[in-house]
């Protein structure tokens, strides 16, 4: 069994994000970059999953500008066989995104494809859904935990009522969750060796898909500073207060 897995780099969640100060988006340049957390989590079970003899093989696969390559390089040192990066300088996009790993589904032929259910980046949590979409594929979403065995997945799904439990037919997409695992470090052997195993370039070009943007971003602001809290002295003055001013009630 094959494992694709979709890794992205966005900035670190350690980073605090500052806008530009044309407000056209946030600054990028010279602020530390990492692997989305829930596409580490993805990484983790798919290398489980070949450690417990289900998968055989393990790719992680990228897309956007070149330095993608050092978040693939990452995978592949938590112990990815190999990386496919798909390079271009343009925005992508969900649809986009979506659209280009259609394309790589369509030559690597996996069994199984793991995303992180949303990139901490942009919050979309729409890549998973419109790439089963595409592809025709079951889907399960928020996963906790997943068994496979006789050609189908059962998966542990997270949902507001508590938890849901399915079993779709493989091939299929699987979006992980914050409790679906822990991502191991890399070692530093498993490090050097990472630079040794291979990674395929691609472009949109090449995989024949159209990657114009959909939607414009006309502004990008700070939220608005909170205001600080007030001490009042008695339960009267609170009232008085929410009633006069917030007008609450």
């Amino acid at each position: 069994m094959k494992v694709l897995v979709a890794v992205k780099r966005v900035i670190d969640y350690n980073v605090k994000v500052r806008v530009k100060g044309d407000n056209t988006g946030v600054e990028t340049a010279n602020v530390k970059m990492s692997m989305n957390p829930f596409d580490e989590i993805g990484v983790e079970e798919a290398l489980r999953l070949r450690e417990a003899g289900t998968a055989e093989e393990v790719v992680a696969v990228s897309l956007g500008v070149q330095q993608c390559q050092e978040t693939i390089r990452t995978a592949l040192a938590m112990g990815a066989d190999r990386g496919i990066l798909v390079k271009t300088d343009e925005e992508l996009q969900p649809l986009a995104v979506a659209k280009l790993l259609k394309a790589v589904v369509d030559e690597e032929a996996p069994d199984l494809v793991i995303l992180g259910k949303q990139a901490i980046d942009d919050d979309a949590n729409q890549c998973g859904q419109m790439l089963a979409a595409l592809a025709g594929w079951p889907q399960g979403t928020f996963a906790s935990k997943i068994e496979i065995a006789d050609g189908k997945a059962t998966i542990t799904r997270e949902v507001d009522g508590g938890l849901e439990t399915i079993a779709v037919d493989m091939p299929c997409v699987m979006t992980t969750d914050l409790r679906l695992n822990e991502p191991r470090y890399a070692s530093l052997p498993n490090i050097m060796k990472a630079k040794k195993k291979p990674i395929d370039e691609k472009t949109p070009e090449d995989l024949g898909v159209d990657i114009t943007p959909r939607l414009k971003v006309l502004k990008v602001e700070e939220p608005p500073t909170r205001q600080a809290g007030v001490i009042v002295e008695s339960v009267a003055e609170l009232v008085e207060k929410l009633r006069d001013e917030a007008g609450v009630i």
